[in-house]
């Protein structure tokens, strides 16, 4: 397949597209480096610097014939967009409508859309199935679930066949494609930069919560798998329709308990600052994985949370180093 990746010099997009290439397909990259690194997008892969905002540049880059797109552009921190609900709503909503009529008008039938499990707000009964209400705690969050929507109502007008994936907290590396955010505020890579000597602590968000430590519990899946769920995704789009499903590896871990793991895996001590609950955090988010398993034949290959972590302290161990830019880390 001919196959535009929106996002796709990103910490997940990397990753999809190198196994895209890896599984034959023919890809193009459109990004506008916001948050994606141009060093992540595969030597002789296609790189469009383009911004989903430019409609004009969308309709441009669309000309060219696709047989798919896979959608992982966005904004993507919960507390940025309480600060900020205008622009998460119109850069995560608005561009992917912008999409949505750019793909109709050129006649673009297969679509894979990286969603959240923050559309769940909190969920309740655990593991949480895609049957689970949504209720969205964070304008992000509601971007994701009023994207996924679209999509659905247009998969049944046009005969669109799309996926969108529940993405649960995806971490770790694959080689050398890993989590280089500016400014990081996810888990594992705040642990290991504390692990590095990049930042001083970790934050804790809530540690008083109803859970065996009284931190938050999450479902971690490997960058890897969570690629390898959207190709199979993308293949499933053979026929018209939409459907929705988890990806995570359907085990929580406290906070804590990630923590301890990363002291293991690095050797190194790592401090914490407990912090206040966050109002939109839910005390345990965990993902079945159920339908993925039977629907795109997908089970994560390295669910072992040390292993996700040893991946993304090797990649981060090399990098430091050797990324000019490394004194520029934002502590947010």
């Amino acid at each position: 397949m001919k196959v535009l990746v929106v996002g796709g010099a990103g910490f997940l997009g990397s990753v999809v597209v190198h196994q895209l290439r890896w599984g034959g397909h023919d890809v193009t990259v459109c990004d506008n480096l916001s948050t994606g690194n141009a060093w992540g997008v595969s030597p002789g892969v296609r790189f469009v610097p383009s911004d989903l905002a430019d409609t004009a540049s969308l309709d441009l880059v669309m000309r060219d014939g696709y047989d798919a797109v896979v959608h992982l552009a966005g904004l993507s921190l919960a507390g940025a967009s309480v600060r900020e609900p205008l622009r998460y709503l119109q850069t995560n909503v608005s561009r992917s409508l912008d999409l949505l009529a750019a793909m109709h008008q050129h006649g673009v039938r297969r679509l894979v859309f990286a969603s959240s499990a923050a559309v769940y707000g909190d969920p309740g009964p655990l593991p949480v199935p895609e049957s689970a209400p949504l209720a969205p705690g964070t304008p992000y969050a509601y971007s994701a679930m009023a994207v996924e929507q679209a999509i659905m109502y247009q998969a049944m007008t046009v005969n669109l066949a799309a996926v969108s994936l529940r993405l649960f907290n995806v971490a770790g590396a694959c080689g050398a494609l890993g989590e280089w955010h500016h400014p990081e505020t996810h888990l594992i890579p705040v642990a290991l930069h504390v692990a590095a000597g990049v930042r001083d602590t970790v934050p804790v968000n809530g540690v008083d919560y109803g859970t065996p430590d009284g931190t938050p519990v999450r479902d971690f899946v490997h960058v890897g798998d969570a690629a390898r769920a959207c190709v199979l995704a993308l293949e499933a789009t053979a026929d018209v329709g939409y459907r929705v499903y988890n990806i995570g590896s359907g085990t929580g871990h406290s906070v804590r308990a990630v923590l301890r793991a990363a002291r293991a895996v690095t050797g190194y001590p790592i401090g914490i600052t407990e912090a206040g609950r966050r109002p939109w955090d839910a005390p345990v988010l965990v993902a079945s994985v159920e339908r993925a398993r039977q629907e795109l034949d997908w089970t994560p290959n390295r669910p072992d949370l040390h292993h996700i972590i040893e991946d993304a302290w090797t990649f981060l161990h090399g990098h430091l180093g050797a990324r000019p830019d490394v004194a520029s880390i934002v502590i947010a």
